[in-house]
């Protein structure tokens, strides 16, 4: 099986989190943290950075490693092994791209209804500070046949 290394990149800041309309491709429809594929020879971090940039016009400040996914799709030959970062503060002028359509969200307010399913099991553990690892395995974009998280020290 093929394994394909994406990045995900949410700001968080003062019970408010940033996420992105998906105007095209992969996950359109749905609002999403930001990010994309890493580069060859691109380091994780460069590319979170550069992703966000090309996307919502903005550079994260402060951003750690909060999670790593990996995400396996039946009948597809491709793992997913996806790097979650946070940062409590941006740099830059937010806007609206080709690809994305930014908004702030209050905790509250989270539209998960309109988000990836497994979003709903992670975002407690991303809204309350902690480093986790999680498994997903989906049976079509939108049913999960098993799921796994556990917390993670860093």
């Amino acid at each position: 099986m093929n394994k394909k290394v994406l990045t995900l990149f949410i700001a968080h800041k003062g019970g408010n989190v940033l996420l992105g309309m998906k105007k095209r491709g992969f996950g359109q429809g749905r609002w999403n943290g930001f990010g994309g594929k890493v580069e060859p020879g691109e380091r994780i971090e460069d590319s979170v950075v550069r992703e966000v940039r090309e996307e919502a016009g903005i550079i994260p400040k402060g951003m750690r490693k909060r999670a790593v996914f990996e995400f396996e799709y039946e009948n597809a030959d491709e793992l997913f092994e996806v790097h979650l970062f946070s940062a409590p503060d941006i740099e830059g002028d937010l806007k609206e791209t080709e690809e994305m359509r930014p908004q702030w969200f209050a905790h509250s307010e989270i539209p998960f209804k309109d988000m990836w399913p497994d979003d709903a099991y992670w975002f407690p553990l991303f809204l309350a500070g902690k480093n986790f690892r999680g498994q997903f395995r989906f049976r079509d974009y939108n049913t999960i046949a098993y799921h796994r998280l556990e917390e993670a020290e860093n």
